[in-house]
């Protein structure tokens, strides 16, 4: 049998065909809009979540998470805001996705913490993470802050600059160094005040590790801190961003320096208060549990929700701590790891036993061990 190829206008024909029945037949995108304003109603001011939207593409997803946020009685959230997704090209803004997040977020009574980070490729070496920034390019990075900080004037008022830089990941697989952070921090810092006196900039987030100097992995928090006063950096931070997570630990376990747990916290503080910036507050923007049935750093379901109700009557009696912001509320799509055992709320929106007993907390509701 003789075949006839397709000519390229009757082939192109053919393809567009296809793409109109397929945009006719898929269901209509529901319309979201903004709604009234809210507010969290709650008896732990000082309780927070991670929420992880920066991948969330579906408005009315981004509206439910916060929803459910504000219903259990959060009125912090940390959202991250990455400079590669909003500066593609250098100069050329794209604020459309970080809008819809805040601009939710506002509406929902919500306080938003932005943490930014996240290199884009013309701004970083070939053959380099999207987490390594060298000097060269801090101005850039500061321009960077300096117009998120502009377009969200009066919405956001607190930013957290780059995250765990205490961790050779994180840091682009370079050596930890403390004195080029506080360059970073001091570059983001005066581009945040210029573009808004009024805002918060959070420096250090740091990881709680062990890892000892010379370390391929990172460097001890406490040691970390005390090398980011050691370089200047006092000035150049408002508030103090701590990461507190209690793995097998229980909340109320006392701090030690040789001891991963929630209240090393407490420690962090310590060196705060020996370099005289006792005046300061923290705030934890990341903490929590895990129970995954099989991970070595996990709990059990019913000791997470005990050690995480512990953790909230603990920072209730701490005057230098201003939020305890839990990771993470819910991802876009599961991990399929033990990543999924940190959420408060599964993927397609089921709350877990640990997002109701935090909302029933949050109504006053005693439980038992409550202090």
């Amino acid at each position: 049998m003789r075949r006839y190829p397709l000519k390229p206008r009757a082939l192109l024909r053919g393809i567009l065909l296809c793409l109109v029945i397929l945009v006719l037949a898929a269901p209509p995108q529901p319309l979201v809009v903004l709604g009234p304003p809210q507010t969290v109603h709650t008896v732990a001011p000082k309780m927070g979540m991670h929420t992880r939207l920066t991948d969330e593409v579906e408005p009315w997803k981004i509206k439910r998470t916060l929803q459910m946020v504000r219903e259990m009685g959060a009125p912090w959230v940390v959202e991250y805001f990455p400079w590669a997704y909003h500066e593609p090209a250098p100069g050329r803004f794209d604020w459309a996705h970080a809008d819809l997040v805040v601009d939710h977020a506002v509406t929902q009574g919500l306080t938003v913490i932005a943490r930014l980070g996240f290199v884009p490729t013309w701004a970083r070496p070939l053959d380099t993470t999207f987490l390594y920034l060298g000097e060269a390019h801090y101005a850039d990075f500061g321009r960077y802050v300096y117009e998120f900080v502009r377009h969200f004037k009066g919405r956001v008022h607190y930013l957290i600059i780059w995250n765990e830089p205490n961790l050779a990941l994180e840091w682009g697989y370079r050596p930890v160094d403390a004195a080029a952070y506080t360059e970073l921090l001091k570059v983001s810092y005066a581009q945040a005040k210029a573009a808004d006196p009024d805002v918060q900039v959070l420096g250090g987030a740091l990881a709680p590790t062990l890892a000892p100097a010379g370390s391929a992995y990172g460097l001890d928090d406490l040691v970390y801190l005390q090398q980011m006063y050691d370089a200047g950096a006092a000035p150049f931070f408002d508030i103090l961003a701590a990461h507190a997570y209690g793995w097998v630990f229980d909340a109320d376990d006392p701090p030690a320096s040789d001891v991963v747990n929630f209240r090393r916290v407490e420690l962090l503080r310590a060196v705060m208060v020996r370099n005289g910036d006792g005046a300061k507050k923290i705030i934890i923007t990341e903490a929590g549990w895990n129970d995954h049935p099989r991970w070595t750093k996990a709990v059990r379901p019913a000791q997470r929700i005990q050690d995480t109700l512990e953790a909230f009557d603990l920072v209730g009696q701490w005057d230098w701590l201003q939020a305890l912001c839990l990771w993470a509320f819910r991802y876009p799509a599961p991990t399929r790891s033990y990543q999924d055992y940190f959420t408060f709320v599964a993927s397609d929106f089921v709350p877990k036993p640990i997002y109701l007993e935090l909302q029933a907390y949050h109504e006053g509701v005693e439980h038992e061990g409550a202090k």
